[in-house]
């Protein structure tokens, strides 16, 4: 059943994104959009938009009946959630099959299954595919005590219903535990409403590397590659790149095939992102988890294997299938990816929302910008902070580096702060041109060494 009139239950560049291959299938599309969203790019280019609510996105974006009603009532026959907002939330993947709609993501099963780290974790080990050494639940701090002694510390506690980083605290030692348990309970009742833990050993070298893949529901699996990402602050990422060039070859080819073997057992459908703890000093990987959408970096992924994934979701959901095999998939060059956060680096990283006064992107050769923001667009300070996504593709690592280099220079942004000068600061350091970074890399000596550059 072909897509006719597709619903975007998402904002800025992700609904831009959408919305532009959308218009290349010959897709319709209408956008729902808050209050703090009207006269926004997305809903200037969507067929039809419609107003969801106010600007806070509880009443708007986050409300599964509003957005389903607002589909059905404008006639759309599918609705892509992006990332974020409710793209990993079964309710919505729910009600849109009870009303007839399409939707362009997993199913839900998929989708609770994966959501809880511990699952997904069982979920690995039954699969085959290695796990960090761990746990299942932990109930209270004794039983922490035990399970820590017998992994070695140092070790991480990790909510179970968790992501992005909340619900993660290390311990160190044994004088640590009872602190970091508590800590990791309280947030993760307050961030999920879910306080379940448990601990996994903290590998003290790693590597964020995850592996692109579209499954077509049947266990049929492909993958475009993986990408590093590496460069955290705070177990967010701001620059991500594809191919992970400091995996060795053979552990990527066990990387991939691992991705694949776990998403086929799950049946899995649509895009999905398996990701992995790559441990330099074992030359080993293991599973963390699958998000189970389009992720922010995608376009890296586009860019070395030539594919539009916006396009592949959207035939998948319509019944289409994969419709390409893993050997007609042929990956080439290098890209990078800044992440442009509208926050001051030089200032705690304090949210920048504002009217941007000056916009001049860079052009070029392999030069790419994704983003929803123009001049005088005005930066609301109601939603997550990132106004784009500069994107660059060169025939190596190093041309790529350099590319972007120049990109940044050449961006002209007026009128708020924004993270491209802590970017290109990274990338022109001599551990990120030798590739010797962990995630750990940017707290301990990325950002001490760039606040220096303030005084």
């Amino acid at each position: 059943m072909a897509i006719k009139r597709l619903f975007v239950a998402n904002r800025g560049e992700i609904a831009v994104r959408i919305i532009r291959t959308a218009k290349k299938l010959g897709i319709e599309t209408v956008i729902g959009v808050s209050q703090g969203d009207i006269g926004t790019l997305a809903a200037e280019m969507a067929d039809r938009a419609v107003v969801i609510g106010p600007a806070a996105s509880a009443k708007s974006y986050l409300d599964v009946n509003l957005v389903v009603h607002a589909a059905k009532a404008t006639g759309c026959d599918a609705l892509h959630p992006g990332y974020g907002f409710l793209s990993e939330k079964p309710e919505l993947c729910r009600l849109c099959e009870k009303e007839g709609l399409i939707f362009v993501g997993p199913r839900a099963e998929s989708i609770e299954t994966l959501g809880d780290k511990l699952a997904a974790r069982a979920l690995a080990i039954e699969s085959g595919v290695k796990t960090v050494p761990g746990t299942d639940h932990i109930a209270n701090v004794e039983d922490a005590k035990v399970a820590a002694d017998k992994l070695g510390y140092p070790v991480v506690m990790k909510a179970s219903a968790g992501g992005g980083g909340r619900g993660m605290f290390k311990a160190n030692s044994a004088a640590e535990l009872k602190a970091s348990f508590e800590k990791a309970s309280r947030e993760a009742e307050t961030a999920f409403g879910d306080n379940r833990l448990y601990i996994e050993r903290f590998v003290e070298r790693a590597r964020h590397v995850e592996v692109q893949i579209v499954g077509d529901g049947e266990g049929n699996v492909v993958h475009f590659g993986e990408r590093d990402c590496t460069v955290q602050r705070r177990y967010q990422k701001l620059i991500e790149e594809a191919p992970a060039t400091a995996v060795p070859d053979d552990v990527r080819k066990r990387l991939h095939a691992a991705a694949i073997q776990l998403t086929s057992h799950a049946k899995y459908r649509n895009a999905g992102t398996v990701e992995f703890l790559y441990d330099v000093d074992r030359v080993d990987f293991y599973f963390i988890e699958v998000n189970s959408r389009i992720q922010v970096e995608h376009p890296v992924s586009e860019e070395i294997s030539g594919e539009d994934l916006i396009a592949f979701q959207l035939r998948v959901a319509a019944g289409e299938g994969l419709g390409i095999t893993q050997d007609q998939i042929k990956l080439s060059g290098h890209a990078i990816e800044c992440r442009i956060n509208a926050e001051d680096p030089y200032n705690q990283f304090l949210p920048s929302p504002g009217r941007i006064k000056g916009w001049q992107p860079p052009t070029g050769e392999g030069v790419r910008l994704d983003t929803h923001a123009r001049e005088n667009y005005l930066v609301p300070p109601f939603y997550d902070s990132m106004i784009g996504k500069l994107i660059v593709w060169g025939k190596d690592r190093d041309q790529a580096i350099e590319r972007m280099l120049k990109a940044i220079a050449e961006f002209r942004l007026d009128g708020l702060k924004t993270t491209l000068p802590l970017s290109a600061y990274i990338i022109n350091t001599q551990d990120f041109r030798d590739n010797h970074i962990t995630t750990r890399w940017l707290e301990d000596k990325g950002l001490p060494a760039f606040e220096t550059t303030l005084e």
